[in-house]
């Protein structure tokens, strides 16, 4: 599957790692609305979206709010904490529309990969990758305005959050405000009113559903992601 070598992680990884992941797996394809995996449930190997997309979150025990952590489209992996540390899911992973999603289960990863232990330093490798896009969410809640944070999001899911092997810049964005309003933590008015004000400067244009990308280097100037060299190299990608 070619494809899965456009994510930098996997395209990084040996090739006899990428050929063992492959020859574990399956394909499980998803209706919008079908669950992946739920939080809570044993330990199921490790995942990536081929298809569609996958809401990754889970559900506040204290009021019953669902944050959304991640919103997941091709060829972004998920699962290797729980193939790590061995625990129950800590989120829900939801099909947002018709998904294929490459399923590796533990049960035929783990013997191989303990046959083979220095790929266990890959698997590590793409957990902390999303720590570290955690953590800087984390940072960016108590120190930024609601409006940068946004901004941030936009630039991370316009760029494949940094982990395509050839950068491209997606300008039109399935992100619904419902959504960017869970991912953030905050009330869909607060999201409304952020992407007014950046839809008034021009930034964005808001759509059913979507954003569109119209001032690339002013939202990732308005994020502190702009970095001249690497965004005049970005290909732009589809609409």
């Amino acid at each position: 599957m070619p494809a899965l070598r456009s994510h930098i992680w996997f395209a990084s990884c040996p090739e006899a790692l990428q050929e063992g992941l492959l020859a574990r797996g399956r394909l499980w394809s998803l209706k919008p609305g079908e669950t992946l995996f739920s939080q809570g449930e044993d330990h199921g190997g490790l995942c990536c979206v081929v298809a569609g997309a996958l809401k990754v979150g889970s559900i506040n025990p204290r009021d019953g709010t669902h944050r959304l952590s991640l919103y997941l489209e091709p060829y972004q992996w998920l699962g290797e904490i729980a193939l790590i540390d061995r625990k129950p899911r800590s989120q829900d992973a939801v099909a947002d529309t018709d998904s294929t999603v490459l399923v590796i289960p533990q049960s035929l990863l783990e013997p191989w990969l303990d046959a083979n232990p220095p790929y266990w330093r890959d698997i590590a490798r793409l957990a902390c990758g999303k720590l570290r896009l955690m953590l800087m969410a984390a940072e960016d809640s108590a120190s930024m305005a609601i409006e940068q944070q946004l901004a941030r999001r936009l630039v991370f899911a316009a760029t494949s959050y940094g982990h395509a092997v050839q950068p491209t810049l997606r300008k039109r964005l399935r992100l619904p405000q419902e959504y960017l309003a869970r991912m953030l933590g905050v009330s869909r008015q607060t999201i409304n009113k952020a992407l007014k004000s950046l839809a008034a400067d021009r930034v964005i244009a808001v759509h059913y559903a979507e954003i569109e990308i119209l001032d690339a280097k002013a939202l990732a100037t308005m994020a502190g992601h702009f970095d001249a060299a690497l965004w005049s190299g970005l290909e732009e990608g589809g609409p």
